[in-house]
């Protein structure tokens, strides 16, 4: 477990440990999402570029709502 204290102004140190394992570098920005339970994830915002390649762009056939809805209740992807 790391920790790092709040500032008067607000602000925190993301300690070195999360910083590494997030890749986040000088200038980078983050983003907090907060659940209802209370608990907060902190990620690293991710520039246009960073996720260019990510997507497969080949043309895949469409899927009907049928075999959607079989393979969430299977919990995978269809076939």
């Amino acid at each position: 477990m790391v920790e790092s204290e709040i500032t008067v102004k607000g602000r925190g140190t993301i300690p070195k440990a999360i910083r590494k394992h997030l890749g986040l570098k000088l200038g980078d920005r983050v983003k907090f999402f907060v659940y209802p339970d209370g608990s907060v994830a902190l990620l690293p915002k991710l520039s246009a570029s960073a996720l260019r390649g990510m997507a497969d762009t080949r043309r895949q056939r469409a899927v009907t709502t049928d075999e959607m809805t079989d393979a969430a209740a299977k919990g995978g992807a269809a076939p």
